[in-house]
């Protein structure tokens, strides 16, 4: 049976979570109080709203009655006495008719607090999830395997930082677009390739935390129109995740790209990812995320394999290597070029990579190297580099998507 006021609070929690806790904490100055209060808000909608109704405007009761649960919990706390006088009285219930419009949107400072640089990566990653998108500590502790306490703890220890630090909203988050706009692009990706391409565990995917990736970056796009970057990396992740329904058979064994059954692929996903690629390129596009989107769209856009047009896809890469060079760049560069001009030219460009240290323990070196020799009908080498690349894959999942054409040409 439906439940819409159920159905609301849900709705308005997934909406309307970072925006409060941003408006708790710009106002109050700390996190954790603006986190506890905002979930106790969200608590008392799922009491009330069955009975009362859903108000008009959801989250301006969210915050309302955020801010007056954050009032009372500072009255009861007595070394903050001298400070109540000063600071608005509590009413016994939200303003009512506030229009969402009229209340400050603190999103978009949100994220960027949750990514400071005073932080460290795990610490970003988890307080993006927990502050911005409402993961409960069970969750995130969940999606990346480590036990509960051990989350908290990073948890507890990340919102000290910022406090000690004196971190906070700002006023206004231009000021800091351009320094740090990398890094929460950066922390929003890990996010989502956490649950794409999961290092640790047997699942091939976590749907959860492509989930929540995509709608934290869909918030940043929306926050910074005039931003491409943001809107390539929606794209870029919807492109991906559009593939997931066939990444893995129904034995949980993930399937490789070009073996993938393309009828199973989210339709409206890709559109969704084209419409934002569109946006990026409006807004002169030239940047890494743009362009790995640029060349997933190349994927799916064909029809099969066969369909691939590869040599737009070295011409990208090309572009990437560019905008951003890096050896994994190369690695990714010369596979498109064993697949559009031979694997040949591809060995030729892998021999060039062959002392770079950052690839020395990297196992889609081995495995690239291992289908472009194989492609040649060099059996013993193509061999020799399977068991190099299961030696160093990461996970379960990698360790038996390359043991199949291991099998397949020892078989053979």
């Amino acid at each position: 049976m439906d439940d819409p006021p159920r159905a609301a609070v849900d709705t308005a929690f997934r909406d309307h979570w970072a925006r409060a806790v941003g408006a708790l904490w710009r106002r109050f100055g700390d996190p954790d109080l603006a986190e506890e209060s905002v979930q106790e808000a969200f608590t008392r909608a799922a009491a009330r709203w069955p009975v009362d109704g859903v108000p008009a405007e959801p989250a301006a009761w969210v915050i309302a009655t955020a801010g007056n649960v954050a009032l009372d919990r500072l009255r009861r706390d007595r070394t903050l006495a001298l400070k109540l006088p000063q600071l608005e009285q509590p009413g016994s219930e939200p303003a009512p008719g506030l229009p969402d419009d009229r209340l400050p949107d603190d999103r978009l400072e949100l994220i960027f607090a949750c990514c400071h640089p005073a932080l460290a990566s795990d610490a970003q990653v988890a307080l993006t999830l927990r502050l911005a998108g409402g993961l409960s500590t069970p969750e995130i502790a969940r999606a990346f395997l480590v036990s509960e306490p051990v989350m908290a703890q990073r948890l507890v220890r990340a919102k000290r930082r910022l406090r000690v630090a004196g971190i906070g909203l700002r006023d206004s988050p231009e000021p800091v677009i351009p320094e740090r706009l990398d890094q929460v692009m950066a922390v929003l990706y890990l996010i989502f390739n956490e649950g794409y391409s999961a290092t640790s565990g047997d699942a091939p995917v976590r749907q959860e935390l492509c989930a929540e990736a995509i709608r934290l970056a869909r918030v940043l796009a929306s926050l910074l129109p005039a931003e491409p970057e943001p809107a390539g990396l929606v794209a870029l992740m919807l492109f991906h995740h559009a593939r997931a329904p066939a990444r893995a058979g129904a034995d949980g064994v993930p399937i490789l790209l070009d073996d993938q059954d393309r009828r199973l692929w989210d339709g409206e996903l890709i559109a969704q990812g084209e419409a934002a690629i569109r946006g990026a390129a409006d807004a002169g596009w030239v940047g890494v995320y743009c362009l790995q989107a640029a060349i997933s769209r190349e994927h799916v856009r064909a029809a099969s394999a066969a369909d691939t047009d590869w040599r737009a896809i070295t011409a990208l890469y090309a572009d990437l290597a560019e905008v951003a060079p890096s050896p994994v760049v190369e690695l990714n560069r010369a596979v498109a070029v064993s697949m559009g001009e031979g694997p040949e030219q591809g060995l030729l460009l892998l021999d060039d990579l062959a002392a770079e240290a950052a690839l020395a323990d990297y196992h889609l070196l081995p495995a690239a190297r291992a289908d472009m020799l194989r492609r040649l009908g060099r059996t013993a080498e193509a061999l020799a580099e399977y068991r190099r690349a299961l030696e160093l894959a990461p996970g379960a999942a990698d360790r038996v998507l390359l043991s199949r054409p291991g099998a397949e040409l020892q078989a053979h």
